[in-house]
């Protein structure tokens, strides 16, 4: 069966407004794995399950992160604004199975080098210094000011970049992850910028987490730690800052989560896994590709298809949730980080969530009064088929 056919739009302004909607009507119209069409008219399978992405995402072998097995690359322009996630590229971290089991690993222990403690007192630093800046207003944007800046900031820490190279960084990683011409260009950039520190830390070994790649002696090549390093950072940076501005939005607009805002700190925990359920940054993830002729959900997959896995609509499927959110405080079974050999790595999630914890109670402890300066229905969100974030978070209090 060829996806196109009766394919649904999986792009545009229904779905950027309410991709919930998108999800559930494609569950009601097709089940577990639905026929969607991509932007340019890409074809391409959504699995949308539960049951069913945590099956592709355990069987690697027959579920490839390889995109050079897809069957419909002559489909795909040159300009094509997904196409930073599935050109093939030399990356531990996106390579075929067996590679992935030798090399990705060594990314992973690279990551736990990295000081919780260290860390999080750095994050502690770049909040209050951001804060510094409009706690004397008494308004601001807590998405372009404050939620926006503190991953990136924090990871240049960890690799070890200089601090001018934040603000251009923060804009190509952000823009990456979204849709269009420029974000293939964003993406280029970057890549470019890791590539010239990998080159660095080669000439000069300074420790840290950058280095411990280069000086390996599994032997990677720069263009293999160059592509590791924009993922990590796209997804630490993308990932991190949705989350926090995600679990902020909610603090902000339901009435149980108040009391953090008056200088409480017991549900911080409890909205940050929330909003992992209920408004996952990471909405979509593009892809694995079907090693052979298979069945999945009642359909038939060709060798080749490429598969998206809704990990945001997975979350909701009332199969395993059939009572919404209810369950959701100390549930950690959401498939947020996906799952299995090509899940993020648990080093990665304790990094995410030490910035994201520490970012929001500093602010609660600097601005404790902070209310949300819109209707609610007035905030927006980025258009991207991957990412759930808002645009911007505006809020007031008390100047300080």
């Amino acid at each position: 069966m060829d996806p196109s056919a009766g394919a649904s739009p999986f792009f545009g302004e229904r779905f950027h407004r309410d991709p919930a909607a998108v999800y559930r009507r494609l569950r009601r119209d097709h089940g577990p794995v639905a026929p969607i069409q991509l932007e340019g008219g890409v074809p391409a399978w959504c699995v949308l399950g539960y049951r069913e992405v945590h099956h592709v995402v355990g069987n690697p072998e027959l579920f490839t992160r390889d995109p050079r097995r897809w069957n419909q690359w002559h489909r795909v322009p040159e300009d094509w604004s997904l196409r930073a996630y599935v050109e093939p590229r030399p990356s531990a971290l996106l390579a075929d199975v067996h590679e992935h089991r030798t090399r990705a690993p060594v990314v992973h222990d690279a990551l736990a080098t990295v000081d919780p403690f260290e860390i999080s007192g750095a994050v502690e630093r770049i909040c209050d210094t951001l804060i510094d800046r409009f706690a004397g207003r008494g308004f601001a944007d807590l998405v372009v000011e404050y939620t926006h800046q503190i991953p990136l900031l924090a990871m240049a820490k960890i690799y070890g970049l200089p601090d001018d190279d934040v603000p251009m960084l923060t804009h190509d990683v952000a823009l990456s992850g979204q849709e269009g011409e420029e974000a293939v260009r964003a993406h280029e950039r970057t890549v470019r910028r890791m590539l010239r520190l990998v080159r660095e830390r080669r000439a000069d070994p300074s420790g840290d987490l950058v280095s411990y790649l280069v000086e390996h002696p599994i032997g990677f090549s720069e263009d293999e730690i160059a592509a590791d390093l924009f993922i990590t950072l796209g997804k630490a940076h993308l990932t991190t800052s949705d989350w926090m501005a995600n679990a902020l939005r909610l603090m902000l607009t339901e009435a149980r989560f108040a009391i953090d805002l008056a200088g409480g700190r017991g549900s911080v925990g409890h909205a940050l896994n929330e909003v992992l359920w209920e408004d996952t940054p990471t909405q979509n993830q593009v892809g694995r590709w079907a090693n052979q002729d298979v069945q999945l959900g009642g359909k038939p997959i060709r060798r080749g298809d490429l598969l998206v896995l809704g990990l945001a609509a997975a979350n909701a499927d009332p199969q395993v949730r059939p009572h919404g959110h209810e369950g959701a405080t100390g549930n950690h079974a959401h498939l947020s980080f996906s799952h299995g050999e090509y899940g993020c790595p648990y080093a990665a999630q304790e990094i995410a969530r030490t910035i994201t914890t520490t970012g929001i109670e500093v602010l609660l402890d600097r601005l404790p009064d902070t209310t949300l300066g819109v209707d609610p229905e007035d905030l927006t969100w980025r258009p991207s088929l991957l990412m759930r974030g808002l645009t911007s978070l505006p809020v007031t209090f008390a100047p300080h």
